[in-house]
């Protein structure tokens, strides 16, 4: 059966609203949880950003059985990957086993902030290749001396390490990630429920790993209130992941997607509170083979409502769809 998560889209709460959210989604039964890592919103119309370290020990210790997750944060711009293998150590300690992290080759909307510029493609996944290696190296409990060719660790080590490291997740779009997941990972993240991505995986060591796709939705009574709230603030994620990496600013967000009408957004997104729509979106994740489906509920003030409904409709729905 998939499992269905609930996602801390830190890009339209405040950081005491999300662990609100997050206490209630475990009290809700939503089998997982994952949070954004940014430093911008999208759009400006979400209007926050705070920052999910924090947001995430929070959680950790306001809850007791959801698991927690990155999804995903970047190891190469904003953070040097020594710095998130001993955060990611830690947030596992503070969880008690609950954390996994879950890792990209991030956008630059978030990690422009700290100059150098944004690199190609292939660049980005160099670079995310030599992070993965020194946070697999530190969660060994190895000591880490190393010169490469984007990063240098001067004799690091994890002083507070689990006996269980968190697992690691790699977000995939194509052919050269998926090859990155296949070696590095235990789990796969992807946004799209493309089956080739999961192939490309499995053809790289990923078969039999979990993995973790996530959907957004629009929960209201008034599915037109609901439409024209995810077209405000969710038009941007129809651009693909080519296009959302590059944009530097959530004005060029809005630029880009200036001729996105509100149907275009709900023929995407489901909207309302039809179940059975709700349904028919989770379908081609799992179809495709993923094992977990995190959906994100458009608007920080429609949480509550969203989670009242989950528990009384959508999430008896689901597992009697995917059982």
């Amino acid at each position: 059966m998939v499992q269905i998560g609930y996602t801390m889209m830190t890009e339209q709460a405040g950081p005491r609203d999300l662990v609100d959210h997050v206490v209630r989604a475990e009290e809700t039964g939503f089998d997982f949880s994952v949070a954004s890592d940014h430093y911008f919103p999208w759009l400006r119309t979400q209007g926050h950003s705070p920052y999910v370290w924090s947001v995430l020990g929070a959680a950790a210790q306001a809850t007791s059985r959801i698991p927690l997750m990155t999804y995903v944060t970047c190891p190469t711009f904003r953070y040097h990957p020594a710095v998130v293998a001993q955060k990611a150590a830690t947030m596992q300690l503070l969880s008690q086993g609950r954390f996994r992290l879950g890792l990209g080759s991030g956008e630059n909307l978030n990690e422009h902030v700290v100059g150098g510029g944004w690199p190609s493609v292939d660049v980005r996944h160099e670079m995310l290749e030599e992070a993965l290696d020194i946070i697999r190296a530190l969660f060994e409990g190895r000591h880490v001396n190393r010169r490469g060719t984007h990063f240098d660790v001067e004799s690091a080590k994890l002083w507070d390490l689990p006996d269980q490291p968190p697992p690691i997740g790699v977000a995939v779009s194509g052919e050269r990630s998926c090859a990155l997941a296949g070696r590095y990972a235990d789990l796969v993240i992807a946004v799209e429920p493309k089956p080739e991505l999961l192939t490309a995986f499995d053809q790289h060591g990923g078969e039999g790993k979990p993995r973790v796709g996530q959907l957004p939705v629009c929960y209201d009574t008034d599915r037109d209130a609901a439409v024209r709230r995810a077209h405000d603030q969710f038009r941007w994620f129809g651009g693909g992941w080519k296009v959302n990496s590059e944009l530097p600013h959530p004005d060029s967000f809005a630029d880009a997607t200036q001729f996105v009408t509100p149907d275009d957004v709900a023929e995407s997104i489901p909207c309302g509170d039809d179940p059975d729509t709700f349904v028919e979106a989770v379908r081609p994740f799992t179809e495709a083979g993923f094992t977990e489906v995190a959906l994100v509920q458009i608007g920080g003030d429609s949480q509550h409502e969203f989670l009242d409904w989950s528990a009384k409709t959508l999430l008896p729905e689901l597992r009697g769809a995917f059982a």
